[in-house]
């Protein structure tokens, strides 16, 4: 694994506990994008890596609300599901900018569909089908990406 980026071929119980290895780097904050088509596992990684952040409420899937926010210790943790936005402008009553302000952790899932009002992300992970396994891919995009990309190769 590189600094820059991972890549690898997983079932659904080695996708969840990378997203849990990964929760273990993100405690400082920041933006991951997560990117797939429908059932790629986009929501599972996300419930993984929130469950690991120690959200002990049940973790649901904002397909509907579009958000759900959480607290983790002192981090505020926002999963976004922006499959139904139609147009970036649906998303100004959303708040983002109250979201992304202090101590937060952003996690959205179909971010190519709110234009560029969102803050950019410090990770894409792409998700795609392979068979009944998923191809999985990390791109770190900022320098806090690339140490969350380091730190979970060096976690392992």
């Amino acid at each position: 694994m590189s600094a820059a980026g991972f890549s690898a071929t997983l079932d659904e119980s080695e996708l969840v506990a990378l997203a849990a290895r990964l929760a273990q780097q993100v405690g400082e904050g920041g933006v991951i994008h997560l990117i797939g088509d429908l059932g790629a596992g986009k929501t599972t990684f996300a419930r993984a890596l929130l469950g690991a952040l120690g959200v002990g409420e049940r973790i649901k899937s904002p397909t509907y609300s579009l958000i759900e926010s959480y607290m983790a210790g002192d981090l505020s943790v926002h999963h976004l599901d922006l499959y139904r936005i139609v147009a970036p402008d649906e998303l100004e009553w959303l708040g983002l900018a109250d979201l992304v302000s202090g101590h937060f952790l952003l996690v959205t899932e179909w971010p190519e569909r709110a234009g560029g009002a969102l803050p950019e992300p410090d990770l894409f992970v792409r998700l795609a089908h392979a068979g009944a396994r998923r191809a999985l891919e990390m791109e770190a995009r900022s320098a806090r990406g690339e140490r969350w990309l380091a730190r979970l190769g060096s976690a392992t």
